[in-house]
């Protein structure tokens, strides 16, 4: 996968992620206490996340894996046909 996709793919998985902790009103803290994942590591958009990581995170947000992920997809079909 091209640099600049996984680029957008990372931040937009990211950005998700952060959405669903902030409805959530839970602080970068708490997710971690509960979890052991340092969140902001992951919100930055910067660093690859394990696909169980982001399972972790939902189960802890009780949020489904597949609405987190969804069209995460096309991201990378974008990138694999311009």
């Amino acid at each position: 996968m091209p640099v600049q996709q996984q680029s957008l793919f990372l931040r937009e998985l990211a950005r998700r992620l952060k959405a669903v902790r902030e409805e959530r009103r839970l602080t970068l803290q708490e997710v971690y206490d509960a979890t052991g994942v340092h969140v902001s590591r992951l919100e930055s958009g910067r660093r690859n996340v394990a696909l169980l990581t982001v399972a972790v995170l939902c189960r802890y947000y009780q949020v489904n894996l597949g609405v987190v992920v969804t069209d995460l997809e096309r991201l990378l079909e974008e990138g694999l046909h311009p």
